[in-house]
């Protein structure tokens, strides 16, 4: 069955929702319909034929086009391609739009891919507006697409809102099964009450279906996820942006590729395999970061090679792989210090986690049985609120 995205939806009704309208777009690269056209080459041209007015384009982390490659690299927006938009960056010195950036729109149009897990920014990019936008009296609209790891897995904590920060400004699991516009809706219902939000549902998606298993299009949504793979580990695997291992940036294969100069490798494969992690298998390897942490110095980790993403526990593999780096390098593993993400004071693996009490169970090799344990507690305690942002059945 072919699936639609809320921007082929929009193409297929040739935009006649935003007939003449001024329209403020948010976007990036992969911002394409099934065709792999960008929406902007799409709006672009319905602005010449004065179908709408293009006024304001926007661009979340990483740039318009995903051209900044790490966390807390901002970008500042230019007279892009002396196009008759004003184009303006909300990772730099604003990333709330202001009032004088929404002054001239009749509807915010979003369109953003996202990867699944309560880490990535686009999600908070995207409250930002919301929340701008309601202050504002200007309509949102979201462009739905799929979570590419599907919308039926829930795993990890609740972020407790003293964690809030741009990687998690609300509370939601960290793989929270939801897609783009299921948390938009969640969002206004919960906190903006007075937005007005509207989301252009996807046709043909199964909410128990990767992103490619589908025939929807994939494109990298950011320098350091290339693949529906790499969404997969992602869960986990931006766990170790709070530490001193490289989480493979620099790399062909980030979060799939783990490891320091101070391990060894091949011991960490052994005792990660001896815990039998549900779903994965880990390979020793050496590999030589070309940027980013432990650049141009060979390091040893491991590769994960996720064998059944159903049973695969993303966010519980990475905790047992720390605990396991932390029994081996006792003297050489740390935590990052701050800065992370905008927040100075709080410890950037507690932020990610979205509380303390999860890096004390690593420190303290608190059995992952335990760990899961409370997981599933925390998501269960979600989990009303979840359905009832719930756009597309089971």
């Amino acid at each position: 069955m072919t699936t639609l995205t809320g921007l082929d939806v929009l193409i297929r009704e040739d935009f006649l929702r935003l007939n003449g309208k001024s329209i403020g777009l948010v976007c990036n690269q992969a911002s394409v319909s099934h065709d792999y056209r960008h929406v902007l080459e799409i709006l672009l041209a319905k602005h010449q034929g004065g179908h709408l007015q293009l006024k304001a384009v926007f661009g979340p982390q990483h740039g318009l086009f995903g051209h900044t490659q790490d966390n807390m690299i901002e970008w500042e927006a230019d007279d892009f391609r002396r196009q008759p938009f004003a184009t303006y960056s909300l990772y730099g010195q604003h990333r709330e739009p202001t009032p004088e950036m929404l002054k001239e729109l009749d509807v915010l149009v979003i369109d953003l891919q996202d990867v699944g897990a309560r880490y990535y920014t686009f999600i908070w990019t995207t409250a930002l507006c919301i929340k701008a936008c309601a202050a504002a009296g200007i309509p949102v609209m979201i462009l739905d697409r799929p979570n590419p790891i599907n919308g039926i897995q829930v795993e990890g904590t609740l972020l407790d809102p003293e964690f809030a920060s741009f990687v998690g400004l609300y509370p939601l699991p960290i793989r929270h099964g939801l897609t783009f516009g299921e948390i938009a809706k969640y969002l206004q219902s919960k906190f903006f009450p007075t937005a007005d939000l509207s989301v252009i549902q996807m046709e043909g998606w199964d909410r128990s279906a990767y992103l490619d298993q589908t025939d929807a299009p994939w494109a990298i949504p950011s320098p350091n996820m290339p693949t529906v793979d790499t969404a997969v580990v992602y869960p986990g695997g931006c766990l170790i942006e709070g530490t001193n291992l490289s989480e493979g940036r620099g790399t062909t294969r980030p979060f799939e590729i783990i490891g320091a100069p101070y391990l060894d490798g091949w011991k960490l494969a052994e005792r990660l395999n001896s815990r039998a992690l549900p779903g994965v298998t880990f390979r020793a390897l050496q590999f030589e970061p070309t940027f980013n942490k432990f650049a141009g110095t060979l390091c040893e980790g491991v590769f994960l090679h996720v064998t059944d993403r159903a049973a695969f526990q993303p966010v519980l593999t990475f905790v047992g792989l720390l605990q396991d780096v932390l029994s081996l390098a006792p003297g050489q593993f740390n935590w990052n210090p701050p800065p992370y993400e905008y927040e100075y004071l709080k410890l950037p693996i507690d932020i990610l986690n979205g509380n303390m009490w999860l890096r004390e169970a690593i420190e303290k090799q608190v059995p992952l049985n335990e760990i899961r344990d409370r997981f599933q507690e925390e998501c269960r305690s979600f989990e009303s609120v979840r359905r009832e942002s719930l756009l597309y059945p089971y």
